[in-house]
């Protein structure tokens, strides 16, 4: 998910063990996160990963939560501006230039 409105890149979970993580690959992250629900949520730590979105890599650091989501992970506003991206959530599409062009996700 791309949430204009969120201040981290999260990830949950699914994804976590999915990409075959562990704890031992975490650091510590000892700020607080609030959930949409505006509760305190719980922390198991940080890990920094390249993300490729169509060529296009960075290192994010995602704050790995212990909660059930129906996404795999957030990327927020952090990651949208060093992308350059311009996101429409009206069209569920986003802009971001790259060294060939501008490319559509």
């Amino acid at each position: 998910m791309i949430n204009q409105g969120s201040g981290a890149e999260v990830m949950y979970p699914d994804l976590f063990r999915g990409l075959g993580l562990k704890n031992e690959d975490l650091s510590k992250y000892s700020t607080s996160l609030v959930g949409f629900d505006g509760k305190v949520v719980v922390l198991e730590g940080q890990i920094f990963l390249l993300v490729n979105m169509k060529g296009k890599e960075m290192v994010v650091k995602f704050i790995v939560v212990a909660l059930f989501s129906l996404y795999t992970a957030i990327l927020g506003r952090s990651w949208i501006h060093a992308m350059g991206v311009v996101p429409s959530t009206l069209h569920m599409k986003m802009k971001f230039p790259t060294d060939h062009g501008i490319t559509v996700v």
